[in-house]
């Protein structure tokens, strides 16, 4: 009996505090929406503070074979996303047949500055519960998106020279500041790119890449490799080994490194209290590696 009554009191307790919790949420986009009403500025729709906004799914395109690219609309054509670069947004849905909703940060790849829309580049995994959600969605469908999570804070010509190291779906958030930086007439970085996946057909996003080099071929340098490339492949076979960063990446005391991928990779590179990792064997310092 006691312990019925205190489930119960537990209960109310956690619901209490998660309505509590929804209605500061929703206090603070109400106040947040009446600020943009007066100012007449586009609305950021992930300025500052929690979201909570449903967004309706406008486009949805196969990329690959695991992988699709999502746009969703903003609820007014004009509004931007507020974000900056290096940020990541966190979503929010309850998968059918899943006990428990499910949260997962996603990083917007589309220019974020662009009104009415961003873009998601989605890789379903196995067992992934929410990546297989998504691939799920058709158009008309929504998708909640909970708050924006701020990264690494990117100031132009901050670093002369940065190298992103991106594995896999690792990707998306390196494609995103090279985008950024690319795109700002007042940002002269170097950027180099070492992307590393399974199959020729895991390398997401190449023909931007392509584009970024044929214009930026002073700025803008990429190498690829494939740890199991298909016959005749134009690609490097192989893993992100430290012989392969000795070759391609630049050394110098400015220079930022950002890491991405697998935590398989992202350990080997980076290491941990006890045991330097790859970064650290070529001299790097640890102030000069970020990961996402």
């Amino acid at each position: 009996m006691a312990s019925t009554i205190l489930s119960a009191r537990l209960s109310r307790g956690v619901t209490g505090v998660a309505v509590a919790g929804a209605g500061v949420g929703l206090y603070y986009v109400y106040m947040r929406n009446v600020v943009h009403a007066d100012s007449g500025a586009p609305r950021q729709i992930f300025g500052s503070g929690p979201a909570f906004v449903s967004l309706e799914l406008e486009s949805t395109q196969s990329v690959n074979h695991n992988t699709k690219r999502l746009r969703f609309k903003f609820p007014e054509p004009d509004a931007v996303s507020g974000l900056t670069l290096t940020s990541a947004l966190l979503t929010y849905s309850w998968p059918k047949g899943s006990t428990f909703p499910v949260l997962r940060p996603y990083t917007p790849i589309n220019s974020l500055d662009e009104p009415g829309a961003l873009e998601l580049l989605v890789k379903r995994y196995p067992n992934g519960k929410q990546s297989t959600h998504l691939h799920s969605l058709q158009p008309g469908d929504s998708l909640r998106f909970v708050t924006r999570i701020p990264g690494y804070g990117w100031e132009p010509n901050k670093h002369s020279e940065i190298v992103l190291i991106a594995g896999g779906a690792g990707i998306t958030p390196a494609y995103q500041l090279i985008r950024g930086i690319l795109q700002n007439p007042d940002d002269h970085t170097k950027i180099t790119l070492v992307f590393g996946v399974n199959t020729d057909s895991d390398l997401l996003l190449r023909k931007e890449f392509e584009d970024y080099e044929a214009r930026f071929p002073s700025r803008f340098n990429v190498t690829y490799t494939v740890s199991h490339p298909s016959e005749n492949s134009p690609f490097r076979r192989g893993y992100v080994t430290k012989e392969l960063l000795k070759e391609v990446a630049p050394h110098s005391n400015d220079c930022k490194v950002f890491v991405c991928g697998p935590p398989p990779m992202e350990n080997a590179l980076v290491g941990s209290r006890r045991q330097p990792g790859i970064l650290e064997e070529l001299g790097y310092r640890k102030d000069q590696i970020h990961k996402f």
